[in-house]
């Protein structure tokens, strides 16, 4: 009898429905509300593998665009295309080097999609182990009307940035949320993480490799971010993203007081005059016995890349060659005719001025 039971229970338990598993909530309303804040950004680049495309967040109804500060940006045709499929040209109305953040314009009849970035500062900072979302336009997957790359992930830790691009630190050097998806790929910075409601939370920053671990490091700079630079007078300026949304136009990048690494480097390149905003980097003369004649470089080569980091203009130029001291080398792609060569060159300390003789007396 007891076998008998033993048996009628098994059946019976094999028989019984299995208790329904509670399914993840789908995510695809959120991603389309959010989807509608963002756009796709196209500009400079395209050579060597960089990227001409990058990703933006609307921030206000008539147009306003946080994004990074990228050499996307070094153009006259930026242009930007919408969630629903329309395209426009947009304009950089502001820039903070120190916060790594760029905000552009686009020109709108109708009231866009947005979000509402002073609301999203005023939240707390993103416990460790949130839920995220990061919504970007990586690998250029989509253009005019298609979405955003939707990934799904937590965050791993709130710390301070300790990057490099290249050679060079990374500009930022505040908090930011470290994730553990792979949010920092070509064509992601500029795109936000915000909560599994769509809760903004902040901005995706632009490819850099961890100086402590020698990793590539995926992250986004909170929408909350504040820093304080030192000024000349060695007072302290706090700075921050909303600084940009509030002053718009009429917003002036903090100038740190740096003192730069060149240590008076030399290379004997005489570039043309900078008499417009955006002068290319033309060498116009190379002087003789310079680094720059034993590389081999010539008048009317184009600098395009210094050391892999784009030059769109003289001033660009000088700013990252000035951090190079004497006795270190630097690698220089030219445009040269209609080919990019490259040419090392090991920069100096700058000649000695020629003694003058001193005036004979009678």
């Amino acid at each position: 009898m007891m076998t008998q039971l033993r048996w009628t229970a098994a059946v019976l338990a094999l028989a019984l429905p299995a208790t329904p598993a509670w399914a993840d909530p789908s995510y695809a309303p959120v991603a389309d509300e959010v989807n509608k804040k963002m756009v796709k950004l196209f500009g400079s680049g395209g050579i060597k593998g960089l990227a001409s495309y990058g990703t933006g967040v609307i921030v206000s109804p008539d147009g306003y665009i946080l994004t990074v500060n990228s050499h996307i940006l070094d153009t006259q045709d930026l242009r930007v295309h919408t969630w629903d499929g329309f395209r426009y040209h947009a304009k950089v109305v502001a820039i903070e080097p120190e916060l790594d953040v760029a905000l552009v314009k686009i020109n709108v009849k109708e009231e866009l999609p947005y979000f509402d970035v002073f609301e999203a500062a005023k939240r707390p900072v993103a416990e460790p182990g949130t839920g995220i979302l990061a919504f970007s336009n990586q690998f250029e997957i989509a253009t005019r009307d298609e979405p955003m790359s939707v990934e799904q992930g937590v965050i791993a830790s709130y710390a301070k940035l300790h990057g490099k691009i290249g050679i060079f630190d990374a500009p930022y050097t505040g908090y930011v949320y470290v994730t553990d998806a792979i949010t920092n790929n070509p064509g992601a910075g500029g795109g936000v993480i915000t909560t599994r409601k769509g809760e903004l939370l902040g901005l995706i920053g632009k490819e850099l490799r961890n100086e402590l671990t020698n990793t590539w490091l995926n992250y986004a700079v909170p929408i909350n971010a504040r820093i304080k630079v030192k000024q000349k007078d060695d007072t302290e300026v706090e700075v921050a993203i909303i600084d940009l949304l509030e002053k718009k136009e009429m917003y002036r990048p903090i100038a740190p007081n740096k003192t730069p690494g060149g240590g008076g480097g030399y290379t004997g390149i005489v570039l043309v005059p900078n008499i417009v905003e955006r002068t290319p980097p033309y060498i116009d003369a190379v002087d003789p016995d310079s680094p720059a004649r034993a590389a081999g470089l010539k008048p009317d080569d184009l600098i395009v890349y210094v050391d892999g980091l784009p030059v769109a203009h003289i001033n660009a130029y000088r700013e990252i060659i000035d951090r190079y001291r004497p006795g270190t080398e630097v690698k220089l792609e030219v445009r040269r005719g209609d080919k990019l060569q490259t040419f090392t060159v090991k920069v100096t300390a700058p000649p000695k001025p020629p003694v003058k003789d001193s005036p004979k007396t009678p």
